[in-house]
């Protein structure tokens, strides 16, 4: 299991067009992969789930893998959303 924590610089958070960039990123991977914001966690394959967290900016969230390409997967996740913008 790798983990990561990155804080959400995107001036509105992860709404419904960056959400759904993390979302199309973390499919791409075989690993299962979390994100906890605020003492709540979601699956970063499901937008319903990734919405659900209401991240707003400045909000620090762990990004969390388990399976093969779990290393690879918090880093690409982890820069998709550190690089975010409106």
């Amino acid at each position: 299991m790798v983990t990561k924590e990155v804080v959400v610089k995107n001036s509105t958070g992860l709404h419904a067009r960056p959400a759904t960039l993390l979302v199309k990123k973390a499919s791409g991977f075989k690993s299962d992969i979390t994100i906890e914001c605020n003492g709540k966690k979601a699956n970063v394959k499901s937008l319903i789930g990734v919405l659900s967290l209401g991240v707003t900016k400045d909000a620090v969230i762990k990004i969390e893998a388990n399976g093969d390409d779990e290393t690879l997967a918090v880093e690409e996740i982890a820069k998709l959303i550190e690089n975010l913008e409106e």
